[in-house]
């Protein structure tokens, strides 16, 4: 069975693999039915043709007792018989395959021709399987008269019941066997019409253009093909989304690049005829480097927000200390901050860890402190705070500088997307890679206005882990 089945999975045709397995199981099924009905026919039918030794026996017996004796006058009820043995004829066609003996005081009185002179069997009473001169394997029933003088012996030829078994059985077996042909053609026919919305779905996927991507629509499908239906339009949906989303990000991000190639070709353009201007030269080149500085921040938001939506497998390797790493940043950051005269405050009470990769979550926290440095005036406080709120670890950042309106904070996360007004250089990417990371790990990102500083609050809420 176990390489029949591996035979059938190294089919490739899904079609002949279910007519193959259909034929199998049919044709089992219906040995295992022709195996017991054989079974239990040839017991039924052993206990028939030994009931009919049986009578047949009983009825020699009382023949012989009734009327196959002679009593003397001067001895009562002894029995003589003459030397003469008495031949039955041979009345039908089965007539060979059975035999009787009968004896009168040990002496052979009666027997079918094919019976011989020698008992057929040692045993005087009951059924017994014997092999006779014939070599032939009979069945034998023996049976005494009640005065014990009398012996019959009744047999049967073993084949002779081997053969009306299978004169039975044949009505039944053969035309089974005829059958399974006409059973295969209806079964190919049957699995053929089944996976006929399969194939009329492989054809549908087969025409299409590559560039297609509108729903797969097919009329009375199966209930089972269906959610496969639904599952390839489903994942159309989201290639036609994934593809316009990049098609957009493809188109803002060249016009993003244009704008500081620009600046840095007009500034080179400034510093070349500035000549003997040593002052305006200068002030060029200071502008082009900046221009440079923008347009190596801009590819580097670029190249981490297409890692973060092209990878597979950004499922934490690990747990991560919070704290420590939010010092780190900050730690990074506090020249840049000395260097506009703000005031950086960290407040960190204890370890606190999550789940998350530790060079994601250092890119959150530098661009929501580089955000509220970059977003707030000279001489602003930006504070930091790290704690644990009701099993959660909560990352927070206020500032004191203008905050944003309402519908400016909504579009927060949008890719591209700057406030007007703020006077400052920056390509809107850093607040869709905030939002890409804290959805990779099921962070939760709140913006406000914040109470304290009068600035922006931006909470950034992971759950809590258990330090391993």
């Amino acid at each position: 069975m176990r390489l029949a089945m591996q035979l059938l999975s190294s089919i490739k045709s899904l079609q002949t693999r279910l007519l193959s397995l259909l034929l199998l199981l049919v044709t089992l099924v219906w040995l295992c039915a022709a195996i017991l009905t054989w079974i239990d026919t040839s017991d039924e039918l052993d206990e028939l043709l030994d009931g009919h030794l049986a009578q047949s026996a009983a009825l020699l017996v009382a023949q012989q007792t009734g009327h196959g004796t002679e009593h003397m006058p001067d001895k009562p009820n002894q029995v003589h018989s003459s030397d003469h043995v008495e031949d039955a004829p041979s009345l039908h066609k089965y007539a060979p395959g059975v035999a009787f003996q009968v004896f009168h005081e040990g002496k052979l009185t009666l027997s079918s021709a094919n019976a011989g002179e020698v008992p057929m069997s040692q045993k005087n009473r009951g059924f017994s399987t014997v092999r006779l001169a014939d070599k032939v394997q009979w069945r034998v029933f023996g049976a005494e008269g009640s005065e014990g003088d009398v012996q019959v012996f009744v047999g049967e030829q073993v084949k002779s019941r081997d053969s009306i078994l299978w004169a039975v059985l044949k009505g039944v077996v053969m035309p089974l066997i005829y059958a399974l042909p006409l059973l295969a053609v209806v079964g190919w026919f049957a699995v053929r019409q089944g996976l006929a919305p399969l194939r009329l779905l492989s054809r549908a996927l087969a025409l299409r253009q590559p560039q297609a991507l509108e729903s797969v629509v097919l009329k009375d499908i199966p209930s089972e093909i269906e959610p496969v239906v639904q599952s390839l339009n489903a994942l159309f949906e989201r290639i036609q989304s994934m593809m316009a989303s990049e098609r957009r990000f493809t188109a803002d991000a060249a016009h993003e690049l244009r704008t500081p190639i620009a600046a840095i070709r007009t500034q080179a353009q400034v510093a070349l005829a500035a000549g003997n201007d040593k002052a305006t030269r200068e002030h060029a080149l200071q502008y082009t480097l900046a221009g440079c500085d923008r347009a190596i921040h801009l590819v580097e938001q670029l190249l981490t927000l297409s890692r973060l939506e092209s990878s597979m497998n950004l499922a934490p390797s690990g747990l991560l200390e919070m704290t420590t790493l939010v010092q780190r940043v900050a730690a990074d950051l506090a020249l840049a901050a000395l260097g506009r005269g703000q005031d950086l405050e960290l407040q960190a009470a204890e370890p606190l860890w999550i789940a998350a990769d530790e060079m994601l979550t250092s890119v959150l926290v530098r661009n929501l402190l580089d955000n509220a440095m970059r977003y707030s005036p000279r001489g602003a406080r930006v504070a930091i705070q790290v704690m644990r709120l009701d099993g959660q670890v909560v990352l927070q950042v206020q500032d004191s500088g203008p905050g944003l309106s309402e519908p400016e904070m909504l579009r927060l996360g949008e890719r591209f997307y700057r406030v007007l007004g703020s006077e400052q250089s920056g390509s809107g990417l850093g607040w869709s890679i905030v939002r890409r990371i804290a959805a990779v790990y099921q962070a939760q990102v709140t913006v406000s206005r914040s109470e304290e500083l009068g600035g922006l609050r931006v909470k950034v809420c992971w759950r809590a882990a258990a330090a391993s």
